[in-house]
């Protein structure tokens, strides 16, 4: 029986992305709801033939890198160079301990790779030993001298346009790689270069159109209009909860605790801001519930806090390939005065799910002494949820 070939992945994420105008590197900045290295490095963390995801970062990200990839399973990140010739390296070189058959090399700056590109990368090195993905050049391409004058046409039909995954093996890449630092050359701007002047065969395979590198501002904008308009199926979501005070000196309201003469008589935490949330949010799913995901009879879910079931709930949008818009939260109560701590409310709310604070409010009202509220028994709580989920050739995302 032969052996299964063992696969890894470099990520490389340590550029200053400056072209990309200002807002910090770019592989940390958002696309579509995500940041970007988030996209790029969960497609090799979730292929079922890669083994390994070895990260190489600048070490000032090293906060913004954990934030962004917090569930995703990964070697312990790799400190990048000068170059991106040299993080690369140092990705290699930290892999060492892992011995893999193949390495694919990736552009964290490429957030829309496939599963599929991924495959055909691991299948190519594994015939030939050096691969690159490929798309065909569109555009007549024009070779221009000093003068600013048209030298030469290239024929089009011979030009391709490469991207990453880039596929070795890689005791080969491994070795090229040393040698270029050997000889000081530093000047390989992707790894089919440093790999052709060492004097390997490179083949192509298919690429992908989408599979492009983020780089100007112009790209941000542009991926941002196409991301958004793959999401026209939008919904929206109600829910509603109710809890009775009981003894204690505190509740929990949209995850913040707040001073109060009394307590929730709840089997978790009781926080009515927040399982409202979860129930708008399944509601604009068609997703069940609260009860049914975290029924109360189940006693792991004894005095739980909400925190996790909100961040449940986002993680089923995600899962269909959706994004949430907003999020609205309507408390009536008559006390605790909810005012001095709207701020932190929609801030905890938005730290849960993501989502930046102007996609969040939270306001309160009385019942004017009237009802249960009134008579200060206990809080209820109204709240929406807008989603855009992936309209399919149905016309539904179920």
């Amino acid at each position: 029986m032969p052996t299964p070939i063992r696969t890894a992945a470099i990520i490389v994420a340590a550029g200053r992305g400056l072209r990309a105008g200002s807002g910090g590197p770019k592989q940390y900045r958002t696309i579509g709801g995500r940041t970007v290295i988030s996209r790029a490095m969960e497609a090799f963390c979730h292929h079922p033939q890669i083994f390994a995801v070895q990260p190489v970062l600048n070490p000032d990200d090293t906060a913004m890198f954990n934030d962004a990839v917090r569930d995703m399973h990964y070697q312990p990140p790799a400190a990048g160079g000068a170059t991106r010739q040299a993080s690369v390296r140092a990705g290699l070189e930290a892999l060492a301990s892992q011995s893999p058959d193949i390495v694919l090399i990736h552009d964290a700056a490429r957030p829309f790779v496939t599963a599929a590109v991924i495959s055909r990368a691991i299948d190519a090195a594994g015939l030939t030993g050096a691969a690159v993905p490929a798309v065909p050049v569109a555009d007549t391409i024009k070779l221009i001298g000093d003068t600013g004058h048209v030298e030469a046409t290239p024929e089009r039909a011979r030009l391709r346009i490469a991207q990453t995954p880039q596929s070795f093996r890689y005791d080969v890449i491994l070795d090229a790689h040393r040698r270029a630092a050997r000889e000081g050359r530093d000047d390989f701007t992707d790894d089919a270069a440093l790999a052709e002047w060492a004097g390997l065969t490179v083949a192509t395979f298919e690429g992908d159109p989408a599979n492009m590198k983020l780089t100007t501002p112009e790209d941000f904008v542009r991926e941002e209009a196409r991301l958004g308009a793959m999401l026209g199926d939008v919904r929206t979501g109600s829910g509603y909860d109710v809890h009775a005070f009981g003894d204690g000196d505190h509740v929990m309201i949209c995850g913040v605790r707040v001073p109060h003469s009394k307590g929730f008589l709840a089997h978790s935490d009781g926080d009515v801001g927040l399982h409202a949330l979860v129930d708008a949010i399944l509601g604009a799913l068609a997703d069940g519930d609260i009860g049914s995901h975290f029924p109360p009879s189940d006693p792991q879910w004894k005095g739980a806090a909400s925190h996790q079931f909100l961040r449940y709930a986002v993680d089923r949008v995600t899962a269909r390939g959706g994004r949430i818009a907003h999020l609205d939260v309507t408390l009536v109560c008559e006390r605790p005065k909810i005012g001095q701590y709207r701020d932190a409310m929609r801030a905890r709310i938005a730290e849960i799910t993501g989502l930046s604070l102007s996609r969040v409010a939270v306001k309160a009202t009385t019942s004017e002494r009237l009802g249960f509220t009134g008579r200060e028994e206990g809080i209820a709580a109204m709240a929406s949820a807008t989603i855009r989920l992936p309209w399919d050739d149905k016309g539904w995302s179920d």
